[in-house]
């Protein structure tokens, strides 16, 4: 997530320098002392010149990160949903066909994205959630990648630890079907999503300019 900093941890009247983690359900501090602090145990995060303040039970740490304290606050306050990490947003053409959570479904619907029914056949794709429970069915790769527009994306849905398929083969898998990977995301409990896309220089002219397009515009905001 690149939430990752050298700092110096307050806490119970001791101080320890080390590194600091935010990651996806726990600040962890690892140095002198080892701490990870379960982010739902967290009732306070607050920043001040460059310090992490945290308060969870009846203690309270406090972490020199320096700059980012601010961004690590507003995270730990207001952490960001599921469809916010997978970069869904209202009005994508996406289809998400026998995936291992079935809750998913509705949260794409109120999130206002147009979901692709599995019956009709996929194309013109901003995102396909693709569900890989063995290497077998990276197989697929290939034919998935012509249901997706040229600056769309997939995302594997694979299980965690798992030696039915591991990082190692989706990512190769991805590379022969003519993708790369951008990104990795916790999807579940029991399953992790990775994100592949076309790369930049095979994408259609026309597709190149809008998104230098959007990449303009966002750096003008």
């Amino acid at each position: 997530m690149g939430y990752e900093a050298d700092c110096t941890l307050h806490l119970d009247g001791t101080s320890s320098k080390g590194v600091a983690r935010l990651e996806h359900k726990d600040l962890v501090f690892r140095g002198g002392v080892k701490l990870a602090i379960p982010l739902e145990d967290i009732t306070a995060a607050t920043a001040q010149d460059g310090v992490l303040r945290v308060r969870f039970g009846n203690r309270q740490a406090a972490l020199e990160i320096g700059a980012p304290a601010e961004k690590w606050a507003a995270r730990i306050a207001n952490p960001p949903s599921r469809l916010d990490k997978l970069g869904v947003k209202p009005g994508m053409r996406v289809a998400a066909p026998r995936l291992p959570d079935p809750t998913f479904g509705n949260e794409l619907q109120r999130r206002g994205a147009v979901v692709v029914p599995v019956s009709r056949k996929a194309a013109g794709l901003d995102l396909l959630f693709y569900s890989a429970e063995d290497r077998r069915s990276l197989e697929q790769l290939a034919r998935l990648r012509e249901s997706i527009q040229p600056d769309g994306a997939i995302w594997i849905v694979r299980p965690k630890g798992s030696k039915a398929i591991t990082e190692a083969e989706t990512m190769a898998a991805g590379k022969r079907a003519g993708l790369v990977d951008v990104k990795v995301v916790s999807f579940s409990e029991t399953h992790t999503a990775e994100k592949f896309v076309i790369p930049v220089s095979d994408r259609p002219k026309a597709a190149r300019r809008r998104k230098s397009a959007v990449g303009d515009n966002k750096g003008r905001g």
